[in-house]
């Protein structure tokens, strides 16, 4: 990919405000849009596309395909968005290559539905010539026994303060979508 059309950096205190901003991303995203999503262990990549999945209107339950590799979350009928795509919600982390996710066969359904994929990175952008391209850090905690920062994995720290990072990619994100003001960052 050459370099992004436009980056937003936005920083969240709390886990709701990472589901809310991905809610408000999820009510602009359409058929055919390919969103990846790059960030450490624990750093929000399943809230995030739970907060995708509400904004799109689609079925609640959300939760990581890391073993499955593939989940499929249909638009709901009588939801706020009847008639919207479905969410394809891929985790990439045990797949290697392009080439492997050429064997998930992503391509029959990227044109119908959005499709999110974790860890994808270096992997899935020969699928679409536009894509966003999410990044969630988390903060750095100082260990005793370093002076550089090590991640702090406490899996109870979901109100941890985060960033999030918002690249878009070719034609379809040739502008940076509208948000709610108050989720507009400090790019």
């Amino acid at each position: 990919m050459s370099d992004p059309q436009w980056e937003l950096s936005l920083s969240v205190q709390t886990a709701e405000e990472t589901h809310a901003l991905a809610a408000a991303l999820g009510a602009v995203l359409e058929a055919g849009d390919l969103v990846v999503l790059t960030g450490e262990l624990g750093a929000g990549k399943t809230t995030f596309t739970q907060g995708l999945g509400e904004g799109l209107g689609v079925r609640a339950g959300i939760i990581s395909p890391t073993f499955v590799l593939v989940r499929i979350h249909p638009n709901l009928p009588d939801g706020p968005h009847p008639g919207g795509p479905d969410l394809v919600h891929v985790d990439a982390y045990r797949l290697e290559s392009a080439a492997e996710i050429d064997d998930i066969d992503l391509e029959n359904t990227l044109d119908s539905t959005v499709t999110v994929v974790e860890w994808g990175r270096g992997r899935v952008e020969h699928l679409s010539d536009s894509l966003l391209d999410v990044e969630l850090h988390r903060p750095l905690v100082s260990s005793p026994d370093s002076e550089d920062g090590v991640l702090d994995f406490d899996t109870d720290d979901d109100d941890e303060p985060r960033t999030i990072v918002i690249r878009g990619f070719g034609p379809r994100w040739a502008e940076q979508p509208l948000l709610p003001a108050a989720l507009k960052g400090n790019d």
